[in-house]
């Protein structure tokens, strides 16, 4: 007969890796949301709620439609402190203080931010975090913030956490066999790895590793999403093994790539998959001193065990939705049934590309384009451009615009209209544009004129002669040589508010 199952040390590690994952959300927000979303960024946030309550008919019912903090204040000023305030809030939890108060002040924050970040904050792992960041309101008791509080852990909730790693793991697995053949055939990882968003600096010698090889990793990737989520609400033994083989999985995927803090996220409710029992062995003894300490003086709160009873109510009834959508044949995927974004569907790579696509920016100060006109590259801060550049290691931390110039380059700029907003910028030297970009290729005068042009990208083989990362091959232009006079860049930008003097550098 198993001993009692206990969740002191699950609790624990779980606040605390949630916190890890708040303050990188945060900070990220702190460096990058003026020039994303900022009254001179690139998609400024006011004028996108202009447009929601216009379209819902008023300010008040677009606030019920997409709650948001920032209906009520939109300034820069606002949105920098509320960033900061999230990252104080984080660093607390992080540190190991956090009750119901502090987690529910970070999820609302972090809700207001996801409501207002329009391209930058469409990623599924951003109502991953809301989902898990609301459970993790009911982990705490209302007020005591201490690491190992005077209150039970709710065991309910860690079942709600197993709930929601099932459902991250099994929708991600789903969308894969029911998207792209190479998922059935065995074959995706022959170009995930150079073709991921982000490659990092082990990218490219595992993607030159034999095919064998990476047919076992598709093998491990359906074990892992397909198999292993059954097991998470069974008998300890299954459970701490599907628990092992998931947060395997998770660490190889953070080795492999820069996917954001994704996997650092998707561990959180793996962890829900360890009790005391298991964690006694590997963490240190003073930590489960405490633990057990705690747990013998511990008493429960009512008021706690009726809010876990209601969540549990609440949840099982926004599920259906997204059980409906895991069993049906047109699955979608990083998708959210409700406006506060608690009980969604998740997915990643259903269909992997065979090709990767880079978009490099360039600008020359010739007056006159000609066949010797010579253009100079921005570079961006992690996604190749420079041949000889490593690629980068950064996640859990994320470079939003990075990010979108790699699907934009999937597509036109029709379907990427702010590419054009950052054209304009570049033909300004907008200090903020600029802070997104690893370079400045005209620290004295803008550019006379700024264009696209579109790149085949691919690994060269580890210890090639060149001593470069990549090789690449012209596809052809994405955009064409723009001024900040010419006549369809300045109707393109009345169209969408945008034409107004970017603030130029010193």
């Amino acid at each position: 007969m198993e001993t009692p199952q206990t969740y002191w040390l699950t609790r624990f590690l779980v606040l605390r890796l949630l916190g890890l994952v708040y303050f990188v959300a945060f900070l990220s927000l702190a460096h990058q949301v003026l020039p994303l979303i900022g009254t001179d960024g690139l998609l400024p946030a006011a004028p996108f709620l202009d447009r929601l309550a216009t379209h819902f008919g008023s300010r008040r019912d677009a606030f019920l439609e997409l709650p948001s903090l920032f209906w009520f204040d939109v300034s820069d000023r606002f949105i920098v402190a509320m960033a900061d305030v999230g990252i104080v809030l984080s660093l607390l939890v992080l540190l190991g203080w956090a009750n119901a108060i502090v987690m529910a002040l970070l999820w609302a924050l972090y809700l207001s931010f996801v409501h207002i970040g329009q391209d930058w904050y469409g990623y599924g792992w951003e109502i991953q975090l809301l989902e898990t960041g609301f459970l993790a309101i009911f982990l705490c008791p209302l007020l005591d913030p201490r690491p190992f509080p005077g209150r039970p852990v709710p065991t309910p909730v860690v079942w709600l956490l197993r709930w929601l790693v099932f459902r991250i793991m099994l929708g991600a697995g789903l969308i894969k066999l029911r998207g792209d053949p190479c998922w059935r055939d065995f074959t995706c990882l022959y170009y995930h790895y150079e073709t991921q968003p982000l490659p990092n600096p082990l990218s490219r010698a595992l993607h030159f590793l034999p095919r064998g090889f990476h047919q076992i990793g598709v093998l491990f990737n359906h074990l892992s999403e397909l198999v292993a989520p059954w097991f998470i609400f069974g008998p300890r033994r299954f459970r701490h093994a599907a628990g092992s083989l998931l947060l395997a999985f998770q660490i190889f995927l953070i080795l492999s790539g820069n996917l954001s803090f994704l996997n650092w996220l998707t561990i959180v409710p793996i962890l829900a998959c360890f009790d005391d029992s298991w964690l006694r062995r590997v963490l240190p003894g003073w930590l489960v001193a405490r633990a057990e300490r705690a747990a013998e003086t511990a008493r429960p709160s009512r008021a706690q065990q009726v809010a876990v009873a209601a969540l549990v109510g609440v949840v099982a009834v926004l599920s259906i939705a997204p059980v409906r959508n895991l069993v049906s044949a047109h699955q979608a995927m990083n998708t959210s049934f409700n406006r506060l974004e608690l009980v969604n569907t998740y997915g990643a790579f259903g269909s992997v590309g065979r090709e990767r696509h880079e978009i490099i920016f360039e600008g020359t100060d010739d007056q006159v384009i000609a066949d010797d006109t010579a253009w100079r590259a921005y570079e961006f801060e992690c996604k190749p451009g420079n041949l000889a550049r490593r690629p980068c290691l950064v996640a859990p931390y994320q470079y939003r615009l990075d990010w979108q110039i790699w699907f934009a380059a999937m597509s036109t700029p029709a379907r990427y209209p702010w590419t054009l907003h950052l054209v304009w910028k570049l033909l300004h030297n907008d200090p903020g544009a600029l802070s997104l970009l690893a370079n400045d290729p005209f620290p004295d005068d803008p550019p006379r004129y700024v264009r696209a042009r579109l790149y085949r990208y691919e690994f060269t083989p580890p210890g090639d002669a060149s001593g470069d990362w990549w090789r690449r091959t012209l596809l052809g232009e994405w955009l064409p040589p723009l001024s900040v006079d010419d006549p369809r860049l300045l109707r393109f930008l009345a169209a969408y508010g945008w034409l107004s003097s970017p603030r130029t550098g010193d």
